[in-house]
């Protein structure tokens, strides 16, 4: 993926976690990972086509839209492991669970069908001998995600001892994925706005 589109992924992120403008532009630039002047010009981008404000968020709902339409189509694996939470915690590997299992641990409000969760591209393999020696490689309870961004695992945030993705990533996630996780979403977001 083409490192402009992955700094212009952050900046979208930064800006959902903080949505009323309490970052600067020169904050934001400093944890994308990139310069003000990008940072001014990607921002410029979104205002003309009213997403934001400066760096306040006019429409939450259209820059989520407008994230999911811009990401890259990513590579994933399947498997079948007997306890998912404990085969990630005992992984010893980076991962940071996303979709259900992350809304799982945030709000609870959606049934626990299957553990995605994103990994780093250099572990893949790594991961795929852990599913074949705990478990079963295919479809499953576990769904894995090479991260198109090194930064969305070093975003995650622990609790109970499980790495998860952030709120504006999981946001995404949720309503990327559609069906019954839109209900999650719309929770989720209910729950944001009221803890603000």
């Amino acid at each position: 993926m083409a490192q402009r589109n992955v700094k212009n992924l952050r900046i979208m992120r930064l800006l959902l976690s903080r949505p009323e403008g309490a970052l600067t532009k020169y904050g934001i630039a400093k944890r994308a990972g990139c310069s003000s002047a990008w940072v001014i010009e990607f921002l410029n981008k979104l205002e003309a086509i009213n997403l934001v404000r400066g760096t306040k968020v006019l429409d939450r709902e259209k820059l989520i839209d407008h994230y999911i339409q811009v990401m890259p189509k990513m590579r994933q694996m399947e498997g079948f492991v007997k306890d998912p939470e404990e085969f990630f915690k005992r992984s010893r590997l980076p991962y940071a669970l996303t979709t259900y299992a992350a809304e799982n641990y945030t709000s609870h409000h959606l049934f626990l069908t299957r553990y995605d969760a994103y990994i780093f591209g250099k572990d893949e393999e790594k991961w795929k001998s852990l599913i074949i020696e705990r478990g079963l490689y295919g479809k499953g309870n576990i769904r894995l995600i090479v991260a198109y961004d090194e930064a969305i695992l070093l975003e995650a945030v622990k609790i109970k001892g499980v790495s998860i993705v952030s709120t504006p990533l999981l946001l995404i996630d949720l309503k990327r994925e559609g069906g019954v996780a839109i209900e999650g979403y719309n929770l989720l977001v209910k729950q944001d706005v009221q803890g603000h």
